[in-house]
């Protein structure tokens, strides 16, 4: 009897789905890889800011405190970024007359405030509350890394859910004395106690609400 294929059909048929099933479990599977990757979340990005603001100057070298310019931190959901009149508070005495400042200082004669690029973005179905982390011994090196030694800042962490669940699973780790949030240099004693218990949500409506 003469076949309706020829021999080599079965093989191609085979190929193809063998092609297909791998098409349908890659598919998600790559994009899952995606987002966690660098080239979506922007980690290691540094970005480029209206004004050429150095922060191993100023935390490090100057040793400027973080809650003095992201003054929301230990108060409120956000950090907040400076306000003109903060950045002048200090650069009408120091290198008032740098270039680099005329930003500022268009800024502050026309009441129109900086447009910092932000670093650190969260998907609006996510909430989160700076201060509920930094009141209970959440160090800001912890997500933000050693932003003292940055010329520009770029994002240290993913900011991915599985990040986010894998310090709330295990927090101990993470905390440090209250008086120590914003120390970048900070680190604990061997075998030190956590300073503080804390029991983080790490069911859906913790940070989805």
């Amino acid at each position: 009897m003469t076949s309706l294929f020829p021999p080599w059909s079965n093989a191609t048929a085979r190929a193809g789905l063998a092609l297909a099933s791998a098409g349908l479990v890659g598919a998600p599977l790559s994009a899952m890889v995606w987002v966690r990757s660098p080239y979506a979340t922007g980690a290691r990005d540094p970005r480029t800011q209206p004004v050429h603001f150095d922060h191993r100057h100023h935390a490090s070298d100057d040793g400027i405190d973080c809650l003095y310019c992201h003054d929301g931190a230990t108060r409120s959901r956000y950090a907040g970024v400076p306000a003109t009149s903060v950045c002048v508070g200090c650069h009408a005495q120091v290198w008032s007359e740098s270039p680099l400042l005329e930003p500022v200082w268009r800024s502050a004669r026309s009441g129109q405030p900086l447009r910092w690029a932000r670093v650190h973005a969260l998907p609006d179905h996510v909430f989160f509350d700076h201060a509920a982390h930094t009141r209970r011994g959440v160090g800001c090196v912890t997500c933000h890394g050693r932003v003292d030694q940055m010329p520009a800042v770029y994002a240290v962490a993913s900011l991915s859910m599985d990040w986010c669940l894998d310090c709330h699973r295990a927090p101990d780790a993470k905390l440090r004395p209250l008086d120590r949030v914003t120390d970048m240099r900070w680190t604990p004693a061997p075998h030190a106690a956590p300073p503080l218990r804390v029991n983080p949500p790490v069911h859906c409506s913790g940070c989805h609400r």
